[in-house]
């Protein structure tokens, strides 16, 4: 009996509010946590229709009872389900995995607070900030603070009563200046606590109001005669400035801001997020998320929005990304740059994303290689719209020297990579010159004929290097065999790497740095080297009756180039000096010249 037999399929009792529905089995195990605008309307939904991913079928098979929660807003109730989510970690939701390795700068509580690396945040331990996924930016930071700023390193408890007593001596910190000694009593607590607060204005970015701080004492000082302390806030304020040209990646015009991107890699996607400070990244992490059902890429760019938003502790009014999210969030703007210093913000916080990708990619490649084929199946999936996994692909390129010798060759990858004893190379059989769209339409009706006849593997995707015209040359053949709906077919154009499917006179444009995109050019990178050894291969085979091929320093490749040029090789003698050494070049112009030259002598 199927878990949900007994489940009324009258969603009646459900209401139409905003809220959260939770899924359970029959023995009462939390399945699913969703958020909805229409309740009754998002839970009648997944047993309305039939879906076509498997996972999403056993999850609506094992659903027994539905409880919901009504709250005021569709974006309560995405705060209530991430929350939910987090807490109970249900088998069928969406995995957030973050990375807990990341370091934080803790100033700590009590008196005279220390400053301190960790790697757990702790509640009500102290003030943190960051992470900081850069440990050498993070260095770099701690060290511009203790130069600044001369604070204890020490773990001593310097309560007023121990000070008092003298329980405790100066140490090397103190002479050589990195240290004013409040162990002993010669730094207030007063001191120390202002230059605190002022380390706490650096971390959070804020380092106008510090620079407009020191100015006022500098010029307090000055105007009192006191100029060696004037001197010191002078150097400080130069030093500050020097630290804040450094920091700043954009204007401080722009205000306080954060930025998301996102980049997904099959059923892993990665949301890289920045704070940004008066020009300054103050804090940025990256949130690795698992789809689980059909969560669309802007359903979980907003998981990874909430869940950094909130861990980072931002208060920004203003967030950039890539595309405007289904749910608005009170008090944040959403802006989508176009140009000038948000795009390249967002564009800088994007290349993180895809570079933690593709580091992501290597290393599930390296740790678990059958994750990293279904991975990259299924991102190959969807940037191709295929229905099915492209396990086998066969890539088809032609080639020829002046219609003669015309060849064909196919390479074959299998899981997304080459199967090179699969490959195969025709010979033109039907096809006089150079008709490309002729031999293609021959090679792709040969090849899949026997491939009936003898009952082969069809592929799952056949690959045409080339444009419009050579795709439709190969879907006429797979039309002509009752194969055109059995089998996904696109074309690669080689100047814009252009995708091209049949019946779309749209070409799609995949990411240069997409995992499937670098698929497809190794394998068209493949079938032309496999084609273009066995074009030579045979010409030389053939016997090309060539007298160029007897020059010494004239190699096939130019003599290629010269017959492609001027058509025979008495057009090759005719040719003036300068069309040779367009063609050639001057050093191998003047060999052809003088070879020329010597025969008719």
């Amino acid at each position: 009996m199927e878990d949900n037999e007994k489940l009324p399929l009258n969603f009646e009792y459900i209401p139409k509010d905003p809220g959260v529905y939770r899924y359970y089995d029959k023995d009462g195990h939390l399945l699913y946590v969703g958020k909805a605008k229409n309740l009754r309307k998002r839970v009648a939904s997944y047993f309305g229709k039939n879906h076509d991913q498997a996972r999403m079928r056993l999850l609506v098979r094992k659903i027994n009872r539905i409880e919901t929660i009504v709250v005021n807003s569709e974006y309560d109730a995405l705060l209530l389900e991430n929350n939910l989510i987090k807490e109970h970690q249900p088998p069928f939701n969406i995995q957030l995995k973050d990375d807990k390795t990341y370091p934080w700068i803790c100033i700590t509580e009590g008196p005279f607070p220390r400053i301190i690396v960790t790697r757990n945040k702790l509640e009500n331990k102290g003030t943190y900030f960051g992470p900081y996924a850069s440990v050498t930016a993070m260095r770099q930071v701690l060290n511009f603070i203790r130069e600044m700023y001369p604070l204890r390193t020490c773990t001593l408890e310097l309560n007023p009563a121990n000070i008092q007593k003298k329980r405790f001596r100066v140490c090397l910190d103190f002479h050589i200046g990195t240290c004013k000694g409040p162990c002993e009593g010669k730094q207030s607590e007063m001191e120390y606590m202002e230059n605190i607060g002022q380390v706490k204005s650096l971390l959070k970015g804020n380092i106008s109001e510090i620079l407009k701080e020191y100015k006022r004492k500098m010029n307090d000082y000055a105007s009192d005669l006191k100029f060696e302390k004037a001197q010191v806030f002078k150097e400080k304020i130069q030093n500050l400035e020097k630290y804040q040209s450094k920091s700043v990646v954009a204007s401080n015009l722009l205000g306080n801001l954060d930025v998301v991107a996102i980049s997904g890699f099959g059923n892993l996607y990665f949301v890289n997020y920045f704070v940004v400070k008066e020009g300054r990244i103050i804090a940025s992490q990256i949130l690795e998320l698992k789809r689980k059902l059909e969560e669309t890429e802007a359903q979980i760019l907003m998981y990874g929005i909430i869940e950094l938003r909130t861990k980072l502790e931002s208060q920004s009014p203003v967030m950039l990304l890539p595309f405007l999210p289904e749910i608005m969030i009170p008090g944040l703007e959403f802006f989508v740059p176009k140009a000038g210093e948000k795009k390249m913000l967002l564009n800088l916080c994007m290349k993180n994303a895809v570079q933690y990708r593709i580091n992501r990619a290597k290393q599930i490649a390296l740790q678990n290689p059958e994750e990293h084929t279904m991975q990259l199946m299924e991102k190959m999936k969807k940037d191709l719209r295929m229905t099915n996994y492209p396990k086998r692909i066969e890539c088809f390129d032609n080639s020829n020297l002046h219609g003669t010798f015309p060849v064909s060759a196919m390479s074959v990858f299998i899981n997304g990579k080459a199967a090179k004893k699969e490959y195969r190379h025709f010979n033109v059989k039907t096809v006089v010159g150079s008709d490309d769209f002729a031999t293609m339409e021959e090679v792709i009706y040969r090849r899949y004929l026997r491939v009936k006849e003898e009952g082969l593997p069809l592929p799952d995707l056949i690959v045409i290097d080339g444009g419009k015209g050579q795709l439709h040359s190969a879907i006429n053949s797979l039309s002509r065999l009752g194969l055109e709906k059995k089998i996904a077919v696109i074309g690669i154009a080689k100047r814009l790497e252009e995708i091209f499917f049949a019946g779309d006179p749209i070409p799609l444009y995949l990411d240069k740095r997409s995992e499937t995109l670098r698929v497809i050019q190794q394998i068209r990178d493949e079938v032309h080297r496999f084609g273009i050894e066995h074009h030579r291969k045979r010409r030389l085979k053939g016997g090309l009756q060539s007298e160029l091929q007897g020059i010494p320093g004239i190699s096939d490749k130019t003599i290629e180039k010269l017959l492609r040029e001027f058509s025979s090789v008495k057009g090759v003698q005719s040719a003036s000096k300068q069309d040779l050494i367009t063609v050639c070049g001057e050093a191998k112009a003047k060999l052809l010249l003088n070879f020329f030259e010597s025969k008719t002598q």
